[in-house]
């Protein structure tokens, strides 16, 4: 009997493994930890490997006592634009991947700007020149690593997202998804397809690149796997932050999330209309099924999560993440303290990769619950830079946030999210939305669930946090962030 879907849920700290049921109930959740490299200032790398061997720590424990026959297919969800090359016989990486937070392209990023050529990228893969996407990431491997360029023109090596590892991983097909895909520089979001001329001009060819399947669809089945039996359905594959925006049922157009994860992502659907930003956002692939494209607008905060982590393991005022919401709430404002969390840059809609990290406003009087306040509410502030250009962008007001991933689970800084944004925001009691997504495509992929309305029919409500600030506290709060913002 197959009555269950694994999804993977492959982040940018860890990657999780999670069991869903035919009534969209978690049963199990297995969460493991791998290392991030910093070699330099700005430089942030995994080793494939590692992540590999997290996947696989992650499926064993969370089918501890569970016959493997039961799973009826196999989504994958991943952090986006980390990419690597890798050995298309034996799966070995070719050199540790790059992360989306790896800041080492912005130099070539900034001559393709200096070039003229920033409107022909965004009217062609809907982003903006900045070294979080992949392409130029690709094409830095390909000119430092040894044997990389050499090894990708002859067939040897493959690339791709971390979806198309781990899928390869498990099946040994060379397969991504339009949604990763739109993350790369090289993909053309309008005829869904790598455009040669942007693979050439940062030298990546095409005979190394992954196939592009729909996001719910079998692609594969595992085989020679000391984990999982050979012959599962690999039947989902979507990043992270789109298949959060389909795990948390958002499909009708003008429907909005925000996942705050290691970094914080709002996302807005926008139906099958690609809508071109003007005001710093990305326009992207939220998802194709049945050869059918659903598009959507991004905000992308490259600090989310981390900042929490930040104040963990760099600043040490906390032990765990989970005491900053009480150290927070040990004082009843920031004391005028404000905090810009750009640790990696600034994302959108500034697009500033040399922004760094700001406090402002300390004073003899400040203590380490100022501080954590601070970061919680900084956090919450860049997402108003989002949502005002979403607005502009889309043409109309947002009435209404979903959120999910980690700090959601943080009532103080949910409800001053709401607070600053003036807009009601929602949790759900599901808060996995983005593993959800991935079992939900995959379940779709194997006509384990008939159509997304199972998704709408499983979201539920947890709690809304609606807006308590006045319109004048509103407007002084983020006055003193834009120019908080400017000071970074």
């Amino acid at each position: 009997m197959t009555d269950l879907i694994l999804a993977i849920d492959q982040g940018t700290t860890s990657s999780r493994a999670v069991l869903v049921d035919h009534q969209s109930r978690v049963l199990a959740s297995k969460n493991v930890e791998f290392p991030n490299y910093f070699p330099a200032p700005g430089l942030v790398e995994h080793d494939g490997d590692e992540i590999w061997d997290s996947i696989g720590r992650a499926v064993t424990g969370v089918l501890e006592g569970v016959d493997p026959a039961r799973i009826a297919a196999i989504g994958i969800t991943n952090q986006r634009e980390t990419s690597l090359f890798w050995d298309g016989a034996s799966g070995a990486p070719a050199s540790r991947a790059l992360v989306w937070q790896d800041r080492r392209t912005a130099p070539r990023c900034e001559a393709l700007r200096a070039a003229g050529l920033e409107d022909e990228y965004r009217q062609k893969t809907g982003l903006v020149l900045d070294p979080y996407f992949s392409g130029t990431k690709a094409e830095w491997m390909l000119e430092n690593v040894p044997g990389v360029a050499e090894g990708a023109a002859s067939g040897r090596l493959r690339y791709g997202t971390i979806d198309s590892f781990v899928a390869f991983k498990l099946t040994g097909e060379h397969v991504t998804d339009a949604s990763n895909a739109s993350r790369t520089l090289l993909f053309d979001i309008h005829h869904l397809a790598w455009e040669e001329s942007l693979c050439a001009r940062f030298g990546v060819p095409l005979a190394c690149l992954p196939r592009i399947v729909d996001n719910a669809g079998v692609f594969g089945h595992t085989r020679g796997l000391g984990f999982l039996p050979d012959g599962i359905p690999v039947a989902g594959l979507a990043g992270d932050q789109q298949s959060a925006l389909f795990g948390q049922a958002c499909f009708a157009p003008g429907m909005a999330k925000c996942t705050y994860g290691t970094g914080a992502f709002l996302l807005l659907n926008t139906g099958e209309v690609a809508v071109p930003s003007t005001h710093g956002l990305l326009t992207t692939v939220g998802w194709r099924l049945n050869g059918r494209t659903t598009y959507a607008l991004e905000g992308s905060a490259f600090i989310a999560g981390a900042a929490v982590q930040w104040l963990r393991d760099g600043l040490g005022i906390i032990k765990t993440s989970e005491e900053v919401e009480s150290l927070a709430a040990s004082v009843p404002d920031s004391a005028g303290v404000m905090f810009v969390p750009a640790l990696a840059g600034l994302g959108a809609p500034h697009w500033r990769p040399d922004a760094r990290g700001v406090i402002v406003g300390l004073t003899r009087g400040v203590n380490r619950g100022h501080i954590a306040r601070a970061v919680l509410e900084g956090v919450a502030l860049q997402i108003t830079d989002l949502l005002d250009a979403m607005a502009a962008d889309a043409g109309r007001a947002l009435g209404e946030l979903r959120v999910d991933g980690g700090a959601a689970r943080n009532d103080l800084m949910m409800q001053y999210q709401a607070d600053v944004l003036g807009v009601r925001c929602v949790r759900p009691t599901n808060l996995e939305t983005t593993a959800m997504g991935a079992a939900y495509l995959a379940g779709l992929g194997v006509g384990f669930w008939e159509s997304p309305a199972a998704v709408t029919v499983a979201w539920a409500q947890d709690r809304t946090f609606d807006p308590m600030m006045s319109v004048r506290d509103r407007a002084r709060k983020r006055s003193d962030w834009a120019a908080a913002v400017a000071k970074a």
